[in-house]
Order: structure tokens, then C-alpha cells, then sequence
């Protein structure tokens, strides 16, 4: 009977692992948002887009995506608001903070907001790679 439920619980997370992650990307670039989106197509996460942080707030709560990649700088809501609405209502969500104008400031202000960790733009593969990975690890619960 033990043995049944563990069989379960491991063809479930079999089951969560191969499927692609569901990741927003948020960034009012459009260009940006293409090359992030052919990086983590890439890598074969399902990816959907918004060009400001009004619109990635209700994406997150409209399609409950496993991770967020979002732009500090952005027109009608900014990142760091955005990440504070979305932290308040799924507290657990990977976000992934993107900048060109990293500062300090900013990336320590995210960090205690909940962000998952800060890119500095542009960013390279490997560094989406790895974000992709954490994202999953916090997505999956195998941390």
C-alpha cells in the first residue's frame, strides 16, 4: 500500500516535470519581448506576453503563470509596483526581475519585495537558462 503512494507521488512529479512551464514575460519592448520569447521556446516553456505591469498583474491573475519575468521600467505601471501587487496576491510566484538601469537601490528593493533574482540587461542564454531553472525549482516545490 506504501509502496502504491509512493509510486504516485513520483509518477506525479514526473508528470510536473516534463510538463513546459507557463512563464509571462513583461517588458514594454516589444523586440525584448521576442527575444525572450524565442530564448524560453527555447528551453520549452509556454510563454505568454504583456507591455506593462497593469497588464502582467491581470495575466497573473487571469492565467496563473508559473513564473514571471518582468521589466523594472515600464509605462502606466512600473515593475517594482507590479511585483508588489503580485507578491501580495500569490505570494509564492518566481518573479525574475529584468533591468537596463540596475541599481543597487533597485535590485535590493526587489529582492525584498520577493523577487526570485535580478538581470541585468541584456542578459545572456545562460542566465535565462538559470532563471528558468530556479523558476522551476519554486514552481515544483523541489527545492
Amino acid at each position: 500500500m506504501e509502496e502504491n503512494n509512493e509510486m504516485e507521488k513520483m509518477q506525479e512529479k514526473t508528470e510536473l516535470d516534463e510538463r513546459p512551464l507557463r512563464i509571462l514575460i513583461t517588458d514594454d519592448s516589444k523586440l525584448l519581448r521576442k527575444k525572450l520569447r524565442v530564448e524560453l521556446e527555447k528551453v520549452g516553456c509556454e510563454v505568454i506576453e504583456a507591455e506593462n505591469g497593469k497588464d502582467a498583474v491581470m495575466l497573473t491573475l487571469q492565467e496563473k503563470p508559473d513564473g514571471v519575468f518582468l521589466d523594472i521600467v515600464m509605462p502606466e505601471v512600473g515593475g517594482i509596483e507590479a511585483l508588489r501587487v503580485m507578491k501580495e496576491v500569490s505570494p509564492e510566484l518566481p518573479v525574475i526581475m529584468l533591468s537596463s538601469a540596475g541599481t543597487p537601490q533597485k535590485l535590493m528593493e526587489t529582492l525584498k519585495l520577493g523577487a526570485l533574482d535580478f538581470i541585468q540587461k541584456p542578459y545572456t542564454s545562460a542566465q535565462i537558462a538559470k532563471a528558468i531553472e530556479s523558476i522551476r525549482k519554486k514552481a515544483f516545490g523541489d527545492e
